[in-house]
């Protein structure tokens, strides 16, 4: 019994050094020199093209695909709903329509945004 617990207490022990040293190490004041936001935007204009490329090509129709796929979904629930009480619920819908419209027609104008 006494040997189980000195096993435990020497778990604990290994445990709070172990996260004592992380912290230690982890906790670093690391101070910028120099131009910084030229350095950003220097970085940013060498990536740009590559950016823009992957968010056109995969990102916005990849959005566009789900936004699609739940309006649809919505829309057909919404028309289910109607036969069944009599009443149609356009706030899904319409809401879900002008995202789609929205992401459909972003990558036109958000690069000039940003």
């Amino acid at each position: 019994m006494v040997e189980r617990t000195k096993k435990r207490w020497k778990k604990i022990l290994a445990f709070g050094c172990a996260m004592y040293v992380a912290s230690v190490f982890s906790i670093q004041n690391i101070y910028a020199t120099g131009d910084v936001s030229g350095a950003i935007e220097g970085a940013w204009g060498a990536a740009e093209g590559q950016i823009k490329s992957v968010v056109n090509n995969v990102v916005f129709p990849v959005i566009d695909l789900v936004l699609a796929v739940f309006f649809f979904v919505k829309l057909g629930t919404a028309y289910f709903d109607y036969r069944k009480q009599g009443q149609f619920e356009w706030a899904a819908p319409a809401i879900l329509f002008a995202c789609l419209c929205f992401t459909l027609t972003a990558p036109n104008y958000i690069w000039n945004i940003l």
